[in-house]
């Protein structure tokens, strides 16, 4: 099969690898688009990341058709559409034509979605489901979201505007982002450009001048500071980039927050694969319902060194724009 190697001078290369065979309770799965998270290129740069990276193959998301089934697979057939977080559960990342797959991560494509609205989904569905899910908060909490208009700030927005939520805020650094979260149904003024001066004193005035009961950092940073201090005396920070500053954590350890780190690892590393699948289902779920939408993609094209070069450059220096960049496979 054909699939993009980091190879050993850190570049990209497409390459013939052998296909990967079943074992009992995994299942192959022929790739149709895989998608880019800030991951790859972290993994890339030789970032703390990088040691989740199992497999010269990178990609942690995608959606395909199955191929073939090991023993003891159960509640799937080849031939059926498929979505998946693969991370570094699978024999290799998704930037290749085959993967193969713990069972429990899998789960059946929505029928609504094409291949590459799939591929889009799952890493960044899974991150906004958990964040909502640990946080828990009620209709009346005053939310900020950092980073909304990103790949998880997009769900999570429109999933606490689905539950009712309406004291929400949101950062967003440029007039895509900005159409974008107006789009999904937040009021201008609820929408804090982080890029321009007074971003404290803006922040506050459109939450009524009150700190926020809780805090989503989807950036990290000098953004995990201007978090920290606009929390209220034992608010939630919830941490998604582990990249706060000493400055941030000082503060946060001063008011006494409470701090959820989110972090789709941490069921994958006792092996608990069941949360992956069975959480996707939600999410098919959540879509059915309304309460959640595909994020807008970019396809920037076919399964080739130069779509990888691409993609990971244009998530590197922020342009994305609030897109979902994905990489077409089979056709």
């Amino acid at each position: 099969m054909k699939a993009i190697i980091l190879a050993d001078n850190n570049r990209f290369e497409i390459q013939q690898v052998p296909i990967p065979v079943p074992a009992d309770g995994q299942i192959q799965v022929q790739l149709h688009a895989a998608a880019f998270n800030p991951i790859d290129f972290q993994m890339r740069n030789g970032a703390t990341e990088r040691k989740r990276m199992h497999s010269r193959i990178l990609g942690r998301e995608g959606a395909g058709i199955i191929t073939a089934i090991g023993a003891g697979v159960s509640g799937f057939r080849v031939g059926e559409e498929v979505w998946m977080a693969a991370g570094s559960m699978g024999s290799n990342g998704t930037f290749t034509e085959y993967v193969v797959v713990p069972q429990e991560i899998l789960a059946h494509k929505p029928a609504t979605l094409s291949f590459e609205a799939a591929a889009a989904m799952p890493i960044t569905a899974l991150t906004a489901l958990q964040c909502y899910e640990r946080l828990r908060p009620d209709t009346t909490d005053r939310i900020l979201i950092c980073g909304a208009a990103g790949g998880v700030g997009n769900p999570l927005t429109r999933l606490l505007l689905a539950r009712g939520h309406q004291q929400l805020t949101a950062t967003a650094g440029n007039p895509e982002s900005h159409r974008q979260l107006q789009h999904i149904g937040l009021p201008a003024n609820a929408i804090v450009n982080y890029n321009t001066t007074a971003v404290k004193a803006q922040l506050l005035s459109a939450n009524d001048n009150l700190p926020f009961d809780h805090v989503v950092d989807l950036v990290g940073g000098p953004m995990s500071e201007l978090s920290a201090a606009v929390l209220k005396i034992n608010g939630t920070y919830v941490d998604v980039t582990a990249l706060t500053t000493t400055t941030a954590r000082e503060q946060l350890f001063n008011t006494g927050a409470t701090i959820l780190n989110i972090s789709n690892y941490a069921y994958a590393q006792p092996g608990k694969y069941h949360y992956y699948g069975s959480q996707l289902e939600k999410i098919a779920a959540l879509l059915y319902e309304g309460a959640l939408q595909p994020p807008p993609i970019r396809i920037i094209g076919p399964l080739s060194a130069a779509t990888v070069d691409t993609a990971l450059s244009q998530l590197q220096q922020n342009k994305s724009q609030g897109h979902k960049l994905v990489m077409t496979i089979t056709s």
